[in-house]
């Protein structure tokens, strides 16, 4: 696979090879050098990333600069926000219009203006969202856990009958499904450190329990079956023992929690009406099911988090779920996609930050939203000269329709991510942007690396663990050099 141009099809073989390698490597053990490192004091249990998914504008949602109103015949370049700024619940702290209630949370929250993200050439939705997960640039020689397996892996559930990682809202059998599951695995670490997917959180209790009307002694022969099935796949002819071992103990992890009180968790229907309400944005009615599956999805999905950290969960990811050309993915009509989409989010956020807040959860669940770049109306990428991403065409030197009006193009040179709990500070903005286009990173940037250093370390991991894999290490951040941002923390 060429770095200088890489594509999709380039980026699936890549993967498809790393997983054979991954089927075919022994058990990952840890790196001796790093097993006898002084033991870090973690500041927080459990970790959920809400992940917004296709590419957050930080001028346009935490990171607000001058604002220009929609007029026609109005200059592109002179558009750097299409929202303007409100006050927070801190004095110093502005947001985007839009997020009204997590303006009254940003007391709680620590808020990175600095992020950045790595070149990787042309900017590819499937490579950054990669690289963010697993904190490796595609492509790998082996296959690459997620954040979210290496966490399973190294701390085990809390909760012996609650899957330690969960992932909630990502289909993977549409758009860039496949080059999705290409990081939403456990890699060489083996199929019981996955994710447990729940792709539709209104339907999460269906995903812990037998089909309907269907017997326990039936189910337990089709359970029998079916690993009779799996130990005799072909597929096992390219398995290491200790990949076949993995598979049967994620089929008993799963196969365990159906019959497991845990398993209440992910019934949603059990939750009272008036809190299922709080998690919905404004015009939603949960008694539609299709208001359930489309814009109150999310909300159901934070709901659900919160429920699976009072039941023991590790790792959770809620996402907005990657579509290309929908949601985050702002390539047109920008600015009224986007005013759809903080009304999506707005509610859920703030509500999950004040439940785990009474719950006596926050301070030791960090929540981390994030995406895997920001956007730009003008500049693609770094500067002008990148070459132009597929859907993000230059403006028209006049704006003379709404939908040319907003953040459409991909820049990876800034973005905002927002922490809350966990031991982070609270009230605290870390990092500056520029006030004019580009308006990147000035002030203490903090890369894809170091942001996973900080996580781990607020989970009481080293970010130069490492687990030996083909006879090497291979560590929870590249190379073992991503350095925690200490500033964070309180």
């Amino acid at each position: 696979m060429s770095l200088s141009n890489p594509n999709r099809r380039d980026f699936l073989k890549t993967a498809s090879a790393a997983t054979l390698s991954a089927l075919a490597a022994g058990a990952p053990q840890l790196h001796a050098a790093d097993a006898a490192e002084e033991k870090i004091k973690p500041t927080a249990d459990t970790v959920i990333v809400l992940w917004m998914a296709g590419g957050m504008a930080h001028t346009d949602t935490f990171d607000p600069k001058k604002y220009t109103p929609f007029a026609k015949g109005i200059d592109p370049k002179g558009v750097l926000s299409t929202f303007p700024a409100i006050d927070t619940a801190v004095d110093h702290i502005k947001l985007s219009q839009g997020f009204e209630k997590i303006a009254k949370v940003m007391d709680r929250a620590t808020l990175i203006r600095s992020a950045t993200v790595a070149d990787l050439g042309l900017i590819l939705h499937s490579r950054h969202q990669y690289h963010w997960h697993t904190g490796y640039v595609p492509p790998q020689t082996v296959a690459a856990p997620h954040i979210g397996a290496m966490m399973a892996k190294t701390l085990g559930p809390r909760d012996p009958a609650m899957p330690a990682f969960i992932n909630i809202g990502q289909r993977l059998d549409l758009g860039e499904g496949e080059e999705l599951k290409s990081f939403t695995t456990a890699g060489f670490l083996g199929s019981e450190y996955g994710p447990f997917n729940v792709p539709l959180p209104q339907e999460a209790a269906t995903a812990v329990r037998p089909p309907a009307g269907m017997t326990p002694e039936r189910f337990d022969q089709r359970n029998a079956l079916f690993r009779k099935l799996a130990e005799e796949s072909p597929v096992n002819r390219y398995g290491s023992a200790y990949q076949r071992d993995s598979l049967r103990r994620a089929m008993d992890n799963a196969y365990r929690l159906l019959s497991s009180p845990a398993a209440k968790a992910f019934d949603l229907s059990l939750e009272p009406k008036e809190s299922l309400a709080k998690y919905l944005p404004p015009g939603v009615d949960p008694s539609k099911p299709a208001d359930l599956a489309g814009a109150g999805r999310f909300g159901l999905g934070c709901l659900l988090a919160r429920r699976l950290v009072e039941a023991g969960a590790r790792f959770i990811e809620v996402t907005t779920e990657y579509i290309p050309f929908l949601n985050w993915d702002t390539h047109d009509n920008g600015h009224t996609r986007l005013k759809k989409m903080k009304e999506m989010i707005d509610s859920p956020i703030a509500q999950l930050v004040l439940d785990l807040e009474q719950r006596g959860l926050l301070d030791r669940t960090l929540i981390v939203l994030a995406s895997e770049f920001s956007r730009d109306m003008i500049i693609e990428g770094a500067d002008a000269a990148k070459p132009l991403t597929r859907g993000s065409p230059v403006p028209p030197a006049k704006l003379e329709d709404i939908k040319a009006y907003g953040m459409h193009r991909h820049f990876t040179q800034a973005g905002s991510v927002l922490m809350f709990g966990g031991g982070m500070k609270k009230g605290y903005v870390y990092g500056a942007t520029a006030d004019e286009r580009p308006c990147k990173a000035i002030k203490n940037p903090v890369t894809v690396e170091d942001l996973h250093a900080t996580i781990y370390r607020a989970m009481g991991i080293s970010p130069k663990l490492a687990y030996i894999t083909e006879e090497r290490p291979f560590y929870v951040t590249k190379d073992g050099k991503g350095k925690p941002v200490m500033d964070l923390f309180a």
